[in-house]
């Protein structure tokens, strides 16, 4: 019993009731939250965004293998992104074919 005693005056000394509900009603987190969502708003690059887009397998593993070949080759910067990029520049829209 002296034990339980013990444990519950350490707690007690520990756990103060108001930071205990300062802490549950968000007090003390709620508007360094807010500032730092402004924060990373304000710190967000505009130059590109991440998004998202499907693509079939084939050309996925046919990506992928470019970009291996070109690693191989030394451009160690190679990735999917950059090599759409480089098609992207390269692509002329006359010869694309209308059934796409």
């Amino acid at each position: 019993m002296a034990a339980q005693d013990d444990s519950a005056t350490a707690q007690a000394c520990v756990l103060d009731r108001e930071d205990i509900e300062g802490v549950l009603s968000g007090a003390f987190y709620a508007p360094a939250a807010g500032k730092a969502a402004k924060k990373a708003d304000a710190e967000r690059p505009t130059h590109y965004k991440v998004i998202c887009i499907s693509m079939y397998t084939k050309d996925l593993d046919k990506l992928d293998g470019m970009v291996d070949a070109l690693k191989k080759r030394g451009i160690t910067k190679a990735n999917r992104s950059a090599l759409i990029r480089v098609a992207l520049e390269q692509l002329d829209l006359e010869r694309v074919p209308r059934g796409l």
